[in-house]
């Protein structure tokens, strides 16, 4: 018998779990519009208590792992959206849930925690599963799925660069590890600055960047479709400021209402029982038109837009979905 789907209605028995989230201050987000706190929320409505740490935080003694962090109450009021307790040192393994939900960058201390939350996982459920997220760079991972990208070069190789713009006129250059539109430049046939953003590049890291033909389709606004266990729950388009190539909303992008369409769904339905398999349980991808531009399985965002747009509540179909794999 197949599982439920995402969007299933689950009769489970009551639980309450221990979930730590390893995440970046909280005393900085945007509770408007941050995921990971409405997943919080949403976790603490089902009964279940909260721990956050911070990823600078998590330590391994002697094979075990451990972080310090603090137990955490949330409230929907800005400005006074959590109460703290005292700093405590904790055992990870004796934790239910672990959500791994700290921003990019994709860097060596991001890798190191997902060597150390591996150590466990499953017995401790890591969302999303450590080993797979670390096997699963964002901007990599979407190149496993033939035909869905647009034409793409990752290189660190300056010459291949320019044959590349050379061959498709107007381009897109981005670091290969970086998030939240961070980095990304369009670059036009006559545009004389590729070879000093190289540069730049090339002086802050060692790694290759990517290049990639730019779709006219991106003014119309870039899709953000969210999937919880491989199934999509539902998306919304992200408009690019004018005269901006970027669309992502930390850098100004405009969040709409947007149904999927066939081809959305058809690109879900090709990679969705890869997600599936790898354990990568909550996923946002790109989708530029008819084109799948990025996998994100850090920490995708979206999920409040979707559920004002009128759309569905992902943070609750998560944790229908932890609530099945932990019974």
């Amino acid at each position: 018998m197949p599982p439920p789907r995402a969007n299933t209605k689950l009769e489970l028995k009551p639980m309450s779990l221990k979930v730590a989230i390893q995440m970046d201050p909280i005393e900085g987000i945007n509770i408007a519009t941050d995921t990971s706190f409405m997943m919080m929320m949403e976790a603490q409505a089902r009964g279940h208590s909260l721990w956050i740490y911070q990823p600078e935080h998590l330590s391994q003694l002697d094979g075990r792992i451990f972080a310090r962090g603090r137990s955490a109450v949330l409230r929907d009021e800005v400005g006074n959206h959590c109460q703290m307790g005292p700093m405590q040192t904790v055992d990870l393994s004796e934790m239910d849930v672990v959500l791994m939900r700290q921003d990019p960058p994709f860097d060596m201390a991001y890798i190191t925690a997902t060597h150390f939350l591996e150590r466990i996982h499953p017995k401790t459920l890591v969302v999303n599963n450590p080993s797979e997220v670390r096997n699963a760079p964002e901007k990599l991972f979407v190149t496993g799925f033939e035909g869905l990208q647009p034409p793409t070069l990752i290189t660190s190789d300056e010459e291949a660069i320019f044959a590349f713009r050379d061959q498709h006129k107007d381009i897109v250059l981005k670091p290969l590890y970086g998030g939240g539109g961070s980095g990304v430049a369009r670059l036009r046939a006559d545009d004389q600055n590729l070879e000093a953003l190289l540069e730049l590049h090339q002086a802050i890291s060692r790694e290759p960047v990517i290049a990639q033909a730019f779709l006219p389709a991106v003014e119309k606004g870039d899709k953000r479709v969210l999937l919880v266990d491989g199934e999509p729950v539902g998306a919304i388009n992200r408009v690019p400021a004018e005269g901006q190539v970027r669309s992502n909303l930390r850098v100004g992008g405009r969040a709409e209402a947007v149904e999927l369409t066939k081809r959305d769904l058809e690109i879900c339905a090709i990679i969705g029982p890869e997600l599936k398999r790898r354990g990568l349980i909550f996923v946002g991808i790109d989708v530029i038109g008819s084109y799948l531009t990025e996998i994100n399985v850090t920490s995708p965002t979206g999920a409040q837009q979707l559920k004002r747009f009128g759309g569905a509540d992902a943070a609750s179909l998560l944790w229908d979905r932890i609530a099945l794999i932990k019974n």
